[in-house]
C-alpha cells in the first residue's frame, strides 16, 4: 500500500477518493461479506478507523457508522478513513443478541482473532489483519443489546504501554460522553488495538433495540469532535466536556435460569452490597440476589424478564 492510496482487500481509494464496496472473504471455507466505505481526503493526515455492529443488534452504533460512512466527504478530509459498519452480519441478519451465529461466541471477546479458529475468531482475525492493524486510531461504536438498558459511556484499554493509554484517554475525553471507563479484559477490540500500539476507545450509546436520534448523535457528534481534534476535519479544536472517570467495570451475571426483576436504572448511584434486582423461579421464589459489588453508577441493566444462567445482569462503574 502507498502512502497514497487506501486499501482493504481489493477495494481501494486513492488520494481524494470515497469508495464503497462489499469485500468478500472465507471464513469457515463459506464467502462472509463485509459492506466498508474507504474515505481518502485530499490532504495527507491520520488513518482511522470506525467499526460498528460487532454486536449485530445495537443499532445505534450501526446506524453512526453507517451516517459517517455516507456522509463522508474526501473534499472535507485531512487523512484517510474506513468506516465498517456491521462487522458481525450474521448477528445483524438474525437480530442476535450478543453472539455471532456463526459459532455461538461473543466476537468481542475473540480479538485479535485466529485464522484457524471458528467463525467468530475468522472474522477478527481478518478484520484485525486487514483493517484495524494499518490505522492510527480506532473507534468502536457500540450500544445495550436487544435486553440492556445503558447510560452513554466510553471505554479505553489499560494495556501498559503508558504513551498509547495516555492517548487512548485523551480520545475518551475528546469525545464527549460524560462517563469514562477503563478496562483491562482481554479479547475486546480495543485490547487487541491497543496491545498493537494503536490508541483506541469503545463508545456506547442506544439500546433495548432502539436508536433514537439522540443516541446516534452520541456517536456521529463524537466522531466529528474527534475527527477535529486530529485535525482530520476543519472547525475549531474542541476542549474536552466535563466527565467522571471510572477506574472499575464490575458485571453481575446470573447464577441461574429464571426470572430477573431490577430494582435501579442506568445511571443511579449505588452503594457496595446494594441489592439491585433479584432472579426468581415460576413460584416467585428468589434465586438470587444482584448485589452491587461496590460503590458506583449502574452503567448497564438487562431489561428482559427472561434470565439465562451466565447472562449479564448489570454492571456498575466504580
Amino acid at each position: 500500500m502507498s502512502d497514497r492510496t487506501l486499501e482493504v482487500g481489493p477495494l481501494s481509494a486513492r488520494r481524494g477518493e470515497k469508495r464503497y464496496g462489499v469485500v468478500e472473504f472465507l471464513v469457515q471455507g463459506q464467502p462472509y461479506k463485509l459492506p466498508i466505505w474507504l474515505i481518502n481526503g485530499n490532504e495527507a493526515g491520520p488513518t482511522l478507523v470506525v467499526t460498528g455492529g460487532v454486536h449485530g443488534a445495537e443499532y445505534a452504533s450501526i446506524a453512526a457508522a453507517l451516517d459517517l460512512g455516507r456522509s463522508l466527504d474526501p473534499k472535507d478530509l485531512r487523512g484517510r478513513v474506513i468506516v465498517v459498519p456491521v462487522i458481525n452480519l450474521p448477528g445483524f441478519v438474525a437480530r442476535s443478541i450478543y453472539v455471532c451465529p456463526l459459532d455461538g461466541k461473543n466476537p468481542n471477546r475473540v480479538f485479535p482473532g485466529d485464522a484457524g479458529g471458528t467463525g467468530s475468531e475468522q472474522i477478527a482475525d481478518w478484520i484485525f489483519r486487514n483493517v484495524i492493524s494499518q490505522v492510527d486510531y480506532y473507534v468502536d461504536l457500540h450500544g445495550g443489546d436487544l435486553i440492556e438498558a445503558l447510560v452513554p459511556f466510553t471505554i479505553f484499554f489499560r494495556s501498559g504501554n503508558d504513551q498509547v493509554d495516555a492517548t487512548s484517554l485523551e480520545m475518551a475525553k475528546i469525545f464527549g460522553i460524560h462517563y469514562l471507563v477503563s478496562s483491562v479484559n482481554p479479547g475486546s477490540t480495543i485490547a487487541a488495538a491497543s496491545n498493537a500500539g494503536i490508541p483506541s476507545i469503545l463508545t456506547e450509546s442506544g439500546g433495548q433495540g432502539i436508536w433514537t436520534a439522540e443516541q446516534v448523535a452520541d456517536h456521529t457528534n463524537g466522531l466529528q469532535r474527534l475527527m477535529r481534534y486530529l485535525k482530520m476535519l476543519p472547525g475549531s479544536t474542541p476542549e474536552p466536556t466535563p466527565f467522571t472517570l471510572l477506574e472499575q467495570f464490575l458485571w453481575l451475571r446470573s447464577d441461574h435460569e429464571g426470572f430477573w426483576y431490577p430494582q435501579v436504572s442506568v445511571g443511579e448511584p449505588v452503594r457496595a452490597g446494594q441489592e439491585l434486582g433479584y432472579i426468581k423461579d415460576w413460584e416467585g421464589n428468589v434465586l438470587q440476589t444482584g448485589l452491587s459489588p461496590d460503590k458506583g453508577t449502574v452503567l448497564f441493566i438487562v431489561s428482559s424478564l427472561a434470565i439465562h444462567e451466565n447472562d449479564p445482569l448489570f454492571a456498575v462503574g466504580a
